[in-house]
């Protein structure tokens, strides 16, 4: 066991590494690769994207007369302020409300053209918000709550914001999940964590996935593995499955190496020789989804520079040298049409350099000392997010392939399939402890005076089927 600590997260942005861009609050979500050329469109001006590099992961920027601006310390707490301030005074405003407002488009007072006017001569967009709010005749009459939501609302016309984040196995999935769940199999980010929790995914892990999401599960795996353990990313037939995701997660190179990737007939004939699973028999071939193949490097060089996945009123607009962005917007749900729809969400430079990102090495074919590993003591975990295989018969396959005492878990997006799995492994006893959950996640917004739960919230989070593998002589002793 190698006893060589991991190296530390780095907290700073570098050049080459992805980064997820949260725009005006969450409005619009954006994966970038910060290469020399990478920019970003907000609005109608395109900004370039050096300036995030060195700056660290959390850090706040504004659209400034050169481009990403960083906010300075005392702006990313002034609006907690105003809104503590804006509670502690409705008390003292309980008298005024809403009821004598009339929107007929004649309360403000500066034009369009005054405003372009100042966006000439050099204005900010702060001043624009306080030269409009100036300028309203009933400002001063709405709420306290009222004004600061015309405050935000202005802001985010006029002076945008631009938060830098972290890509992780959350940030990723949250980001998946508001846009394109179908790319990840609709699985929310409560149920991510209830896999690897359930599964007991932990340093020096072996465990064997099978991801049929991109990658998500097996990123997310590899990140909580921190470069110890192995993960073996195992699917059916010739074709490996597509896990492009995991270019996201700004693995190091040691992290990088522990992913490994090994069809499922491999695994099975090192474990049996004498009987065939009945999942590689083609019994189950027809209810079968085909996997998405994973392109060569070369193959990745003839893509195009930019695959856009989602669209809001602001595009993201990357320069001929700038990785693929794949944006979420809360207000627009209109699919932008993409080249091909399992390529990855995180393209090539125009020179074909991917030394940034050590990711696109992953999957590389396990050597033969782990296989024969394996092959003696068996995985310590397994993790099944496979949403178009028929479960049953694939995970009669995987579970040999575990160690005695292994926990599992089996997510899908739909109930019947692992309600008869479960029966299954009930009636062969290949397995105790078995639990069928369905995730539950409420979100709430917390502000002085207004907590509360969103008005809009997601009540499907898909099941998972939990477990722990046993030999079957011992079942009786454990049914006892």
């Amino acid at each position: 066991m190698d006893s060589t600590p991991p190296p530390p997260i780095r907290r700073e942005a570098w050049e080459g590494c992805s980064v997820l861009l949260d725009i005006n609050d969450g409005d619009r979500l954006a994966f970038f690769r910060l290469t020399p050329g990478a920019t970003v469109k907000i609005g109608n001006k395109t900004c370039s994207l050096q300036p995030l590099v060195g700056r660290p992961f959390g850090s706040l920027f504004r659209l400034g007369a050169d481009g990403l601006v960083p906010c300075a310390a005392g702006d990313a707490t002034s609006r907690d302020h105003n809104t503590r301030d804006g509670a502690d005074g409705q008390t003292q405003d309980e008298t005024r409300d809403n009821r004598s407002l009339v929107d007929n488009n004649t309360a403000q007072n500066l034009s369009s053209d005054d405003i372009e006017a100042m966006k000439r001569d050099g204005a900010t967009g702060d001043e624009i918000v306080e030269a409009l709010i100036a300028n309203s005749s009933t400002f001063g009459n709405k709420t306290v709550f009222s004004q600061e939501k015309y405050k935000l609302k202005k802001q985010k016309k006029y002076a945008p914001k631009v938060l830098l984040r972290r890509p992780s196995a959350r940030s990723i999935c949250e980001t998946y999940f508001k846009k394109t769940p179908a790319r990840i199999g609709f699985m929310r980010v409560d149920t991510l964590s209830l896999l690897l929790s359930m599964a007991n995914i932990g340093a020096y892990s072996d465990v064997l996935v099978v991801d049929m999401v991109g990658g998500l599960v097996v990123g997310a795996v590899a990140e909580r593995l921190g470069g110890t353990g192995y993960v073996c990313s195992t699917y059916l037939g010739s074709a490996p499955c597509s896990i492009d995701i995991i270019r996201m997660f700004n693995l190091s190179s040691d992290m990088v190496s522990r992913i490994v990737q090994a069809p499922l007939s491999d695994l099975c004939s090192m474990h049996s020789s004498g009987n065939t699973p009945s999942l590689l028999n083609g019994g189950a071939e027809g209810e079968m989804v085909e996997p998405a193949v994973v392109p060569d490097e070369d193959a990745q060089a003839s893509v195009a520079q930019q695959v856009d996945t989602a669209v809001s009123d602001e595009k993201a607009q990357l320069s001929t040298d700038q990785p693929t962005d794949m944006e979420v917007s809360e207000p627009s749900l209109d699919e932008h049409p993409v080249q091909d729809e399992n390529s990855s969400l995180d393209g090539k430079g125009s020179d074909g350099n991917l030394n940034a990102s050590k990711s696109s090495k992953a999957g590389k074919a396990p050597s033969p000392e782990k296989m024969k590993y394996w092959k003696e003591h068996g995985f310590s975990s397994l993790i099944v997010a496979a949403p178009g295989h028929e479960v049953e018969h694939l995970v009669a396959d995987l579970l040999p392939l575990l160690s005695y005492s292994a926990p599992f878990a089996i997510y899908h997006q739909y109930l019947d399939p692992l309600a008869k799995c479960m029966h299954s492994l009930q009636v062969s006893k290949m397995a105790i402890g078995l639990q069928l959950s369905e995730p539950w996640l409420r979100e709430y917004q917390v502000l002085p005076s207004r907590t509360h739960p969103h008005m809009q919230m997601n009540a499907f989070g898909g099941y998972i089927l939990s477990g722990i593998r046993i030999h079957n002589t011992d079942c009786m002793i454990a049914n006892k």
